[in-house]
Order: C-alpha cells, then sequence, then structure tokens
C-alpha cells in the first residue's frame, strides 16, 4: 500500500478504502475562491461493480493498491470467462466478463491487452484505443448526399452498432474507438 494525497489521484487507479477495491472513473480538483480545495472523485468498486461519488480535501491521504499490470494475449473464451497469456512465462489467466464488461465484443484472436492484477487476481483491463472491424451491414450510398457532417447506421462485424460517413459501404474495414465504439477512419490496410 502506498499513501496518496487526494489531489494526484489519477483515472485507472486503484485505491483500497473500508478493505474494498475501487478503480478511478473520474477525478477532479475544485479550487474555489473561498474555502478549501476538494477533489471529487468517481469510482466503481471492483468486487461488484457499485459506482461511489467521494469528495475529498485535496490534502486527505488515500490508500493506493498495489496493482500489478501485465501484457498479456487474448487466446479464447472458455464459458463465462476469457483465458489470457503472459507472453513472457506463458501463463494462463481467467478473467470473467464481468471484469470485461460493454468492451467484450471489441476483443480479438491474439489481441494484445493489459491486465491489472492484485494478489494475483485479475481486477481490471485495458483493450488497445483503437482496433480495425469490417462494415457487416449499412445503408447503400445515397447520391448527391456529400456532406461530410453526415453519417448513416451501420452494423461492424462484431454486432455492434455505430455511425458511419455515406461513403463507407459494406465489407469496408474501418477503425473503431474500443471506449465508446465511434468511427474514427478507414483502415489503411
Amino acid at each position: 500500500m502506498v499513501s496518496v494525497i487526494a489531489s494526484n489521484v489519477r483515472k485507472g487507479n486503484i485505491i483500497e478504502k473500508d478493505g474494498d477495491l475501487f478503480v478511478v472513473l473520474t477525478a477532479e480538483n475544485f479550487h474555489p475562491g473561498k474555502g478549501t480545495p476538494t477533489t471529487q472523485i468517481e469510482m466503481r468498486r471492483i468486487r461488484d461493480g457499485v459506482k461511489v461519488n467521494d469528495r475529498y480535501k485535496t490534502t486527505d491521504s488515500l490508500e493506493k493498491a498495489f496493482v500489478d499490470m501485465r501484457t498479456n494475449t487474448y487466446l479464447y473464451k472458455d464459458g463465462d470467462s476469457y483465458v489470457f497469456m503472459d507472453p513472457e512465462n506463458f501463463e494462463q489467466t481467467h478473467v470473467s466478463s464481468e471484469i470485461l464488461g460493454d468492451r467484450e465484443p471489441y476483443l480479438q484472436e491474439n489481441m494484445e491487452v493489459t491486465l491489472s492484477l492484485h494478489n494475483g487476481v485479475p481486477i481490471a483491463i485495458e483493450l488497445p484505443s483503437r482496433v480495425v472491424l469490417e462494415i457487416a451491414e449499412t445503408e447503400p450510398v445515397v447520391k448527391g448526399q456529400t456532406a461530410s457532417s453526415s453519417f448513416k447506421p451501420a452494423i461492424l462485424s462484431n454486432g455492434v452498432r455505430t455511425a458511419v460517413p455515406p461513403h463507407i459501404n459494406v465489407g469496408t474495414r474501418v477503425v473503431v474507438n474500443t471506449e465508446d465504439g465511434s468511427y474514427v477512419e478507414r483502415a489503411k490496410d
């Protein structure tokens, strides 16, 4: 355990509070003209996914949990869990679908991810920020629709719905943001 002051807590940090582990979702520092500066921290309890909002003085001390972050390669799905392998020692780790959450559709075979382990138990996973997927379904191009700000609905090869520019057709490979599923650009391959 390491003690940190509240103003130094950042998104992604793992905090231990009352015997539970929390992952920090957002941390904002407020410096009012009068009064004590505060830090507003939104966190999710790792054990059951409950979100908690807490406000601390910026000088309050919090316990930062020691988390081992390792690069792993995704192998396959085994029932309700996903199997990852450490490329250095070939150790396999099973990660439950609750830890992946809504990013599950973006997981691809042989994808390199960062696993966060606390006492050897996986508590969080970080996927690459962008993945390349194919357009499985979309509306045909409408002649004359050239406005660059207009988008049309599309379904990706992983089943996720997104919005793409009008010039994108079925079968086109696109780069997608794994955080929110938004279209980034046409794949360059």
